[in-house]
């Protein structure tokens, strides 16, 4: 008996599913839906999706000095300090504040030479990256031709993101509301049933990630200038699921 009863409820769940893949086929309605049919009978969940384009607010520009051979490593100290500085001043008259420029890595290292069966120290090198951050994104073609111009011989990458991302995420949410509205109204007219209230929602966001530059050498620019930057547009989605009353 109990055997029986499993086989009607899986029967029972299959007709149903064959027949919402029929329906959305046949009228037309936007992918995904999803019905629940198991532990919640009485619920109907509907997927909605919602997209914003925005265009990135925020310029990330990553710059490295390299100091080689130098005599002793306070030698190589000083040049990078020295160009840091140049760095940080040049950049104060763009008007970037020194709170927007940060070290993120530094190190002094020696050579080597071989010589008479022994490694002796022969001289210094050193390296620093410097990061430059600024909230008007026209600026940072300029910001790498500048820092290239007192001291700075690489460039490690530029990254454009959107500083406060969540202002458009609301908005993205909001349509995949209405999204998952319109797609829960499509389905239950063919269907033949009544819908209730919300009772769940459920939501996802993808990640929205930054539009990265690749890193290059500061003498590619051949002193023609540093190239242009365009920030493009990020799309900021969300995706919720709404889970209804069936009446």
């Amino acid at each position: 008996m109990e055997n029986k009863s499993v086989i009607s409820t899986f029967v029972s769940i299959l007709v149903l599913v064959v027949l919402a893949l029929f329906v959305i086929k046949y009228f037309n309605i936007s992918y995904p839906v999803a019905v629940t049919t198991s532990q919640r009978s009485n619920e109907l969940s509907v997927v909605g999706e919602g997209k914003v384009e925005a265009v990135p607010d925020t310029a990330s520009i990553q710059v490295g000095i390299t100091v080689n051979n130098k005599e002793t490593a306070a030698a190589a100290q000083k040049e990078i300090a020295t160009i840091n500085n140049r760095i940080i001043e040049a950049m104060g008259k763009l008007g970037i504040p020194k709170k927007n420029i940060s070290t993120t890595s530094y190190s002094v290292y020696p050579n080597y030479s071989y010589e008479n069966n022994q490694n002796l120290i022969n001289g210094y090198n050193g390296n620093a990256s410097v990061r430059i951050k600024t909230d008007n994104v026209s600026l940072a073609s300029q910001v790498v031709e500048t820092a290239t111009s007192v001291g700075a011989n690489e460039i490690h990458g530029t990254t454009f993101e959107i500083n406060k991302p969540e202002k458009y995420r609301e908005e993205a949410r909001n349509k995949a509301i209405e999204n998952a509205k319109e797609q829960a109204e499509k389905l239950a007219r063919s269907l033949g049933i009544r819908l209730g209230k919300i009772v769940n929602i459920v939501e996802s966001v993808p990640g929205n990630g930054p539009i990265v530059y690749d890193q290059m050498r500061a003498e590619g620019y051949g002193g023609g200038g540093a190239p242009a930057f365009e920030p493009g547009t990020q799309t900021i989605t969300s995706t919720v699921t709404l889970y209804f009353e069936k009446r």
